[in-house]
């Protein structure tokens, strides 16, 4: 099962855990999980070497990981270019990025050409605008680096949290992020598992930081998994038979919509019934049969 915990519950576990771990440690971890998986993304598109990175930096923690995880990129050989748009910029972040030979270029117009370049050619985008913290659809800057992103040929990728996603209820009030691939840390947030909010955040990857120890039970949200499924069902012995395994009754699609039908009795032949009767018109049955000899 994935087990998501709200914000408020996310928050006093970093506290406590940040208390037993020297200064920077949390951010230096998330830093190296989310550069893992986006070099695995970027493996899978010709390499690390050579990329263009784009990091979409806001002026929290967010915006530190991200730079973080572009400098380990930058040193990886990747071109990368952090566009800071917050009032300010993580410091330590901007710094290590710009000793690794990345660029840290501060947005006045959102809509520049050089803005609009730098996104549009990037081979992967890092979303680090706004994290757990964010409430509300996004205003400009933002909104129109997400847009931008949105209209990029380059993979998408949400740091914690898509930008513009409440992390707790899932809402989309506003312009957000769609990602790719969401990488998250500690543990899920709720709104990742919640639509809308879930269709924005694409493939999620969690990245273990330590907070197991110190979330507070019950979780808010859990997501099964296939597994979780498969494990629950029962599973057909040497002696079962049709009936054993059961009997379902379907009453299903029409003249005009077959598909219902046909896909009815598929579900019921993949889940496992022992025998189907199928009560439906005859141009169905047919197509039902066709499928399903």
């Amino acid at each position: 099962m994935r087990e998501a915990y709200q914000v408020s519950k996310v928050r006093e576990a970093e506290r406590e855990l940040m208390a037993l771990v020297p200064d920077g440690e949390l951010m230096q971890r998330a830093a190296a999980g989310l550069a893992s998986v986006c070099a695995g993304l970027l493996k899978g598109d010709g390499g690390v070497y050579g990329s263009r990175v784009a990091v979409l930096a806001g002026s929290g923690d967010n915006g530190g990981d991200a730079l973080f995880a572009g400098a380990l990129l930058a040193r990886r050989g990747a071109a990368v270019t952090a566009l800071a748009a917050g009032a300010r910029v993580h410091d330590g972040g901007a710094a290590a990025l710009r000793a690794a030979g990345g660029r840290v270029v501060h947005v006045a117009d959102p809509g520049d050409g050089h803005v609009r370049e730098t996104i549009g050619r990037a081979d992967l985008i890092i979303d680090g605008m706004l994290g757990i913290g964010g409430k509300g659809g996004l205003r400009d800057p933002y909104a129109t680096l997400a847009a931008l992103a949105g209209r990029s040929e380059g993979l998408t990728v949400a740091v914690d949290l898509p930008s513009g996603i409440d992390p707790d209820a899932g809402t989309v009030d506003g312009p957000a992020v769609r990602a790719d691939v969401t990488v998250t840390f500690g543990t899920y947030k709720p709104g990742l598992f919640i639509d809308p909010g879930a269709s924005f955040a694409g493939v999620v990857e969690l990245v273990d930081i330590g907070l197991g120890p110190f979330l507070l039970d019950p979780p808010d949200a859990v997501s099964p998994r296939a597994s979780d499924i498969a494990a629950i069902l029962p599973v057909p012995g040497a002696e079962s038979d049709k009936y054993r395994r059961g009997v379902l009754g379907l009453l299903a699609g029409s003249e005009r919509f077959t598909g219902a039908a046909v896909l009815a009795t598929g579900g019921a032949v993949h889940g496992g019934a022992g025998m189907i009767r199928l009560v439906t018109a005859p141009q169905a049955a047919t197509a039902v049969r066709q499928e399903w000899p």
